[in-house]
């Protein structure tokens, strides 16, 4: 497990979340060269989301709700 922090895009607050990932799926992520499916299967739609935006999963219902 790791706490990743990702700024927003929609309000520009850093967030942190918990997830089971590890520092080499990071790496991978962050070089941006993999869909973020492919390299985090495991996660749920709302944990890739995160990743990808920075949004939280009511930041996400609030804004495009």
């Amino acid at each position: 497990m790791m706490v990743i922090e990702r700024k927003s895009i929609i309000t520009g607050q850093l967030n942190k979340m918990e997830l089971k990932v590890t520092p080499q799926q990071m790496d991978r992520f962050y070089g941006g060269h993999e869909l973020t499916q492919n390299i985090f299967p495991h996660l749920n739609s709302e944990e890739r989301e995160f990743l990808i935006s920075g949004m939280m999963p009511s930041e996400w219902d609030s804004t495009f709700n």
